[in-house]
């Protein structure tokens, strides 16, 4: 694994953007945009097994985690512009890459697919949410995830509730959150006006929805996909709620990669 730096003035106030990028193998460029408040670590086993299978893999921590710096994002196309560059940078020939987005990084990928459509050439979103409103319990659940005053017990309870299946142990996502970062996610999404993202502009998009996701249900997809029928197909990860990374990566890997052997 090597760990690159894109460094970029984002062209508004004259400060400088520097995104760490953790990258392995070599072949067709996959960039992988992690969960709201989360980083590269997350995608630390995908990564492995798309670099194993022939492509480089390359796993970009947001503003504010890791060694990523710069100004707070202030709308979805600061994001997008972050990503974007990454591609331009890792690219061979300025080829465009597969984005892989999860939870919150699957709106980033729309994004970045509509405002930099040169650089996408096709989309995977996991965990695809926002057209379905989330049950209460739920959109409690994944706001105490990111409160800071709350007990380690009454924490976990938070993760496991909005982030995995029953029967699923949450332990492995105990750590890992950085709420600085996902309030100012959260800011910039609500700056945005979501039907100048949501449709990710004219790339194809392949979505993977857990049967278990109490954030991003599977009415999610099937509303994108009546939306856009001619550029939008569904696949159904079993036994996953909306952490899907840590709770089936073995399944969630091989639908991925009978994904990017489908598209070339």
């Amino acid at each position: 694994m090597e760990s690159v730096f894109v460094t970029y003035d984002n062209g508004r106030d004259a400060q400088l953007v520097t995104l760490e990028v953790m990258t392995q193998g070599a072949g067709p460029l996959v960039v992988l945009i992690a969960s709201l408040g989360r980083g590269v670590t997350d995608f630390a086993d995908l990564a492995a097994k798309l670099a194993a299978a022939g492509y480089r893999a390359a796993s970009t921590n947001p503003r504010g985690i890791g060694n990523s710096t710069g100004p707070a994002a202030q709308t979805m196309a600061d994001f997008a512009m972050d990503v974007a560059q990454v591609v331009k940078t890792l690219s061979p020939a300025g080829r465009p890459a597969v984005l892989i987005g999860h939870a919150f990084g699957n709106r980033v990928a729309r994004a970045t697919a509509t405002y930099h459509p040169d650089c996408v050439s096709s989309l995977i979103l996991l965990a695809c949410g926002g057209q379905v409103p989330i049950a209460p319990a739920a959109g409690k659940a994944l706001r105490d995830v990111f409160d800071d005053s709350l007990s380690e017990e009454d924490h976990i309870a938070a993760v496991r509730t909005a982030f995995f299946a029953p029967g699923n142990d949450p332990e492995v996502w105990r750590d890992g959150w950085y709420t600085a970062v996902a309030q100012a996610q959260q800011l910039a999404l609500h700056a945005t006006p979501t039907e100048s993202w949501v449709g990710g502009g004219t790339t194809p998009l392949f979505v993977i929805q857990a049967d278990c996701d109490a954030i991003a249900p599977l009415a999610n997809a099937e509303a994108l996909q009546a939306a856009h029928p001619d550029r939008v197909s569904i696949a159904t990860l079993p036994l996953a709620g909306h952490a899907m990374l840590p709770e089936q990566p073995e399944a969630l890997a091989n639908i991925v990669l009978e994904r990017l052997r489908a598209i070339g």
